[in-house]
């Protein structure tokens, strides 16, 4: 059940992050996240990251009032085109009551049009079930996993030859993330992509130049070229730029005609009205101490204590691709410094029917296999098979529910597993199986995510119990995929099927 980036990539730092934020108090009802407090201004400014719900629409944890209308040029116009995932950038302000006021919301695709190849990595225990893709549009690389948000497609759906926009950030390799990805009920005529200039694009004369192989073409009579862009740009190796138009075909090699041109991405987090910034993105190099500084999203953070960083996350955490959150203010420079930074990729995880009679709307939690599961207002929840937009009133009945979250524990001590992303899915059976690091183990039980299960030798995958023992006495947490069931029903008593030690060190070469 492990995802690539949620589970595989923090390994990386995965001992000293994991039991950190364990032990960190979560805070209030809905556990950790970008903390509020009551009353007065918190920022002015941009905030930039992901829908995590509406009413009017929720991004990096604020609740931010709007007037309905959407900018954007990907034909998306309102509100009620949004789906949960896509990045949107709002100008505004916002408080520290979790409240904001929205003065313009911005949508842009990332990528827009027909995947052509698609590779899918298998969970190694069911080959049917899907744990990641890697899709190739028009020559560019987009990774998806449990994280992702799809609608009109799923993780297990998804094929080559689907039309799709996909929301996403820009990893440091040059390929994406994908925090979204919707079916586009259209054919792939009107297309975009974005990515760096090749060193070898050729004579800009030519109008031409090409991203990651991919050619583009372009006419100065025709093609609108944004933000000051201007056809000498195109010259510079390494440029980041964003293509719109429609495919064609060019000395029998197909091609993007464009019809616009501007910068790629980053610009969603450039300076505009106001000193403060709040957005999400993966970090692109990792943490300098000789400046206290690192990049991401195209900006320079600096850090100017340790104290900006909640939840037990530290500064050598902040490794490449790590998905956090940021809020600071930008200097004279057009550097960020931080004032906050948080994580935002899941590091556990856990499956199976939800306990309808735990469900608890005033706190926002309830239990999936005795785990217990807190939501916040940057927790995603949604459904591949209902068109609707659900939220957390929507969960209680006969369902099974899929939780990528965080491990926490609150000042009482009690472990929880905070949602990042809920997905909805019929009842498929009554077994439960999580995916979390070991806090305890005896001689006829382990306890995983705050649940104890009883697990005899049997269950040990390849009969390890004594390496995972070996493990937990040298002080690791050893990090444990487990298959159980409740028995009887109703009872709290959970039994593994089946307890398998995840290869974090194959994990970390994978990726």
């Amino acid at each position: 059940m492990k995802s690539i980036f949620s589970i595989r990539h923090l390994t990386l730092a995965a001992v000293p992050l994991s039991a950190a934020l364990l032990a960190a108090c979560g805070g209030g009802g809905g556990g950790g996240g970008i903390g509020v407090a009551d009353g007065g201004i918190r920022g002015t400014g941009s905030s930039v990251g992901p829908v995590s719900g509406f009413g009017s629409v929720f991004v990096n944890g604020i609740r931010f009032e709007t007037d309905g209308n959407v900018a954007s040029d990907d034909g998306i116009t309102t509100e009620s085109q949004l789906d949960k995932g896509m990045i949107l950038r709002i100008d505004g302000e916002w408080r520290s009551d979790g409240s904001g006021t929205a003065e313009r919301v911005e949508y842009d695709d990332t990528f827009r049009g027909e995947i052509g190849d698609l590779v899918a990595v298998a969970d190694p225990d069911d080959s049917t079930i899907r744990e990641s893709v890697t899709i190739t549009l028009y020559g560019q690389t987009i990774v998806a996993d449990k994280q992702t948000v799809f609608r009109g497609v799923s993780l297990q759906t998804l094929a080559a030859g689907d039309v799709v926009r996909v929301s996403g950030w820009r990893l440091p390799n040059g390929d994406y993330r994908a925090s979204y990805i919707g079916a586009v009920d259209a054919a792939a005529r009107d297309v975009e992509i974005e990515g760096s200039v090749d060193g070898d694009s050729g004579a800009v004369e030519a109008n031409q130049f090409r991203i990651n192989g991919f050619l583009v073409e372009f006419d100065e009579q025709n093609t609108t070229f944004e933000d000051g862009l201007t056809p000498s740009d195109l010259q510079t190796p390494g440029f980041r730029v964003e293509a719109e138009g429609e495919i064609v075909t060019v000395n029998d090699e197909p091609a993007i005609r464009a019809t616009s041109l501007e910068r790629d991405e980053t610009r969603r987090y450039e300076r505009r009205d106001g000193d403060d910034i709040e957005f999400a993105g993966p970090v692109a190099t990792a943490y300098r101490a000789t400046d206290r500084t690192f990049t991401i999203n195209g900006l320079t953070v600096v850090v100017p204590n340790d104290d900006v960083f909640d939840d037990g996350l530290t500064a050598s955490d902040l490794q490449p691709g790590l998905l956090i959150q940021v809020e600071g203010d930008f200097l004279a420079d057009g550097r960020v410094e931080a004032e906050e930074i948080d994580i935002r990729d899941a590091n556990a995880e856990v499956e199976g029917p939800v306990d309808t009679a735990s469900i608890d709307p005033q706190a926002q939690s309830f239990r999936v296999g005795g785990v217990l599961v807190r939501v916040t207002p940057l927790t995603i929840i949604s459904d591949d098979e209902d068109d609707r937009r659900i939220g957390f009133d929507d969960l209680n009945g006969a369902f099974e529910l899929e939780v990528e979250g965080i491990e926490r524990s609150d000042q009482a001590g009690t472990v929880f597993l905070e949602a990042v992303k809920i997905e909805r899915e019929p009842i498929d059976d009554a077994e439960f199986e999580l995916t979390g690091r070991l806090t305890a183990i005896d001689s006829t039980t382990i306890t995983v995510l705050g649940v104890r299960i009883a697990a005899d030798d049997g269950a040990f995958e390849d009969g390890n119990r004594a390496l995972v023992e070996d493990l937990f006495n040298e002080g690791q947490r050893p990090l444990l995929e487990v298959e159980y069931i409740e028995s009887p029903v109703g009872s709290n008593n959970y039994v593994a099927d089946e307890v398998e030690l995840e290869d974090e060190e194959s994990d970390d070469r994978d990726d």
